[in-house]
């Protein structure tokens, strides 16, 4: 029969301090990162294609949606700034945070069937298929 042992999971004071003076961030999180991208789920349905992104904090007017040579770029920008001042001491805290995605969109979209709607943290972009003429198909003959 094993032991059971019982193991402490929270991390030491030292171990904190080795993570904060780390690059690669604190208590494993990267405070600096060059790649901070928010999820995306794109999904291909019979009539559109619709894009998800995960991004809460934000706020609709914090979005920029560009469509430029058939690539979408989904960008954002929000600050937040707070301040309290108070008999001796103040005290002020400021963060900002964005982003920028882009996506090389297929050749059955058009740029005038584009919708954008955010709520509740998650950004949906519904992008609908055209039928432009072309196939993807092609028989070819065996010589």
């Amino acid at each position: 029969m094993k032991t059971l042992e019982r193991i402490n999971t929270l991390p030491t004071f030292e171990s904190m301090m080795e993570d904060f003076w780390n690059t690669d961030g604190f208590l494993n999180q990267p405070m600096l990162a060059k790649n901070n991208y928010p999820n995306v789920n794109i999904l291909d349905q019979d009539s559109k294609y619709e894009i998800t992104v995960s991004a809460p904090g934000f706020k609709k007017e914090d979005f920029k949606l560009d469509l430029d040579n058939g690539f979408l770029s989904i960008s954002a920008e929000t600050s937040k700034e707070s301040k309290e001042e108070k008999k001796n001491y103040l005290r002020r805290e400021f963060s900002t945070s964005s982003f920028c995605r882009s996506f090389r969109l297929p050749d059955n979209v058009t740029d005038e069937q584009i919708k954008a709607n955010y709520k509740d943290g998650l950004l949906s972009i519904n992008i609908a298929k055209v039928d432009n003429g072309k196939t993807n198909h092609k028989q070819i003959k065996i010589e």
